[in-house]
């Protein structure tokens, strides 16, 4: 699914750290080496179709690398 983020994400909390991040291994192969972890939080989004809905994002993030890889996970409202 294709979308784009259009507000500040809010509500951040992480879901798993470290050995706990079951894709550790491709995203250090793919990114780099670092303390990855797991994601989640709100924020607005524009669908591929144009339609704006409130959903929960999950992604993965390491310092020094950054936000990588988000997904809608659900839709709120």
């Amino acid at each position: 699914m294709t979308f784009e983020i259009l507000t500040v994400i809010t509500d951040i909390e992480t879901i798993a750290s470290g050995h706990g991040v079951e894709i550790r291994r491709y995203l250090e192969r793919v990114y780099g080496k670092g303390r990855w972890r797991k994601m989640k939080g709100r924020a607005t989004v524009q669908l591929e179709d144009g339609t704006i809905r409130e959903a929960e994002i999950h992604w993965f993030e390491a310092y020094g690398i950054g936000r990588r890889d988000f997904k809608v996970k659900r839709f709120l409202k």
